[in-house]
């Protein structure tokens, strides 16, 4: 079968919002989300626009909702939140990587290490098989650990489970954190949702993070759709090759289908197929959370770097709500990828091993 095939979703009988025709199904999920994002935004809540349709996509998806959206469309968000990214790296990008590597190595190994713990605990409970509860606790991208999973014989739906329940607690946390620390209302660029667009430069933008992320998908480059146009569109815009350009109005757009994406993966089906992991996989979450804040406590002592930014670079996933938190604050971009993304490419190369080695030890 492939990862496709496999839905966090599940099957489930029509009840609730799965009444009504999908037409009415978005047209309530977006109503739901303006009503829980507009009062957010006016408040000054860092990433708003993802956090609403994220809870509206939960909310209506366990009233019986049936819809999702679709893969194209969450490949084209990552294009867009990977240009964005791009476009707000600074110079001291490689810099950060370079003057920090061994203290970046050892942050990530330990957070690995936990979530690999986690993952074993969960296995040697009987609760789940070693390979599952390892892919379900890995702290990577969800949708990458998600197809990686699949490919080495794992639950997929109880790894999309556990992944995706990580991503919206980590998301729910770091938008308080955003809050508390000072950074709420703060953005790295100032909302102007009709303001003048450089087709050219966005034409040129959209061209080449298109271009990027058939390649990296076609290479399989793990969340090559992310990474590739991410690094690339980083590489031209800091030589002046490219001006990235993105209309407000497509940003926010972007924001809640990837909220949308991740709320409507909750459905009642995958909480019964789930329910004896629940309680164990959240509290592995939030060990994992608490872990990921002493870390970023010890990065602000040792750098002086502002807390929110040391949290962000720090948090466990999933990558892109962690960058659309980033770009919603003021904080340095720039290190918080660097770390965000040495993470990511480390889980990828090792998780096979780990799933292997918990496995073989139970």
């Amino acid at each position: 079968m492939k990862p496709e095939d496999y839905s966090i979703a599940g099957k489930q009988e029509a009840s609730g919002f799965g009444r009504l025709r999908p037409t009415f199904q978005w047209l309530a999920l977006a109503a739901i989300s303006f009503l829980i994002a507009a009062p957010m935004e006016v408040a000054g809540f860092s990433a708003a626009l993802l956090m609403g349709p994220m809870l509206a996509g939960v909310s209506v998806s366990l009233c019986g909702a049936t819809i999702r959206l679709p893969k194209s469309f969450f490949f084209v968000v990552q294009i867009v939140l990977a240009m964005m990214i791009a476009g707000t790296i600074s110079p001291t990008f490689v810099g950060n990587f370079s003057a920090n590597w061994p203290l970046f190595l050892a942050i990530v190994m330990s957070v690995i290490a936990l979530s690999s713990f986690s993952g074993w605990i969960i296995t040697r409970m009987k609760i789940l098989p070693g390979t599952t509860a390892v892919w379900g606790t890995s702290a990577g991208a969800a949708s990458t650990m998600l197809i990686m999973a699949t490919a080495y014989g794992a639950d997929a739906r109880l790894v999309a489970f556990m992944q995706y329940l990580r991503v919206l607690f980590v998301a729910g946390v770091a938008t308080l954190v955003a809050q508390i620390g000072g950074h709420n209302g703060a953005p790295l660029h100032a909302l102007n949702w009709f303001a003048p667009v450089d087709l050219p430069s966005f034409a040129a933008t959209l061209g080449v993070g298109t271009a990027c992320a058939f390649v990296g998908t076609w290479l399989r480059i793990p969340a090559g759709a992310f990474l590739l146009p991410f690094a690339v569109g980083s590489a031209m815009s800091l030589t002046g090759v490219l001006k990235i350009e993105l209309p407000q109005l497509l940003l926010a757009a972007s924001y809640a289908l990837l909220g949308w994406s991740i709320g409507l993966g909750f459905t009642r089906a995958i909480l019964l197929h789930a329910r004896r992991a629940l309680l164990p996989t959240v509290l592995s979450i939030v060990a994992l959370i608490g872990f990921s804040g002493l870390l970023a406590a010890l990065l602000v002592l040792l750098l002086d770097i502002d807390p929110l930014t040391a949290y962000l670079a720090t948090s466990p996933g999933g990558l892109d709500s962690i960058a659309v938190i980033a770009a919603s604050s003021n904080v340095d971009i720039a290190f918080i990828m660097a770390l965000q993304t040495s993470r990511l490419i480390l889980v990828t190369f090792i998780g096979p091993a780990l799933a292997r080695f918990v496995a073989d030890k139970v």
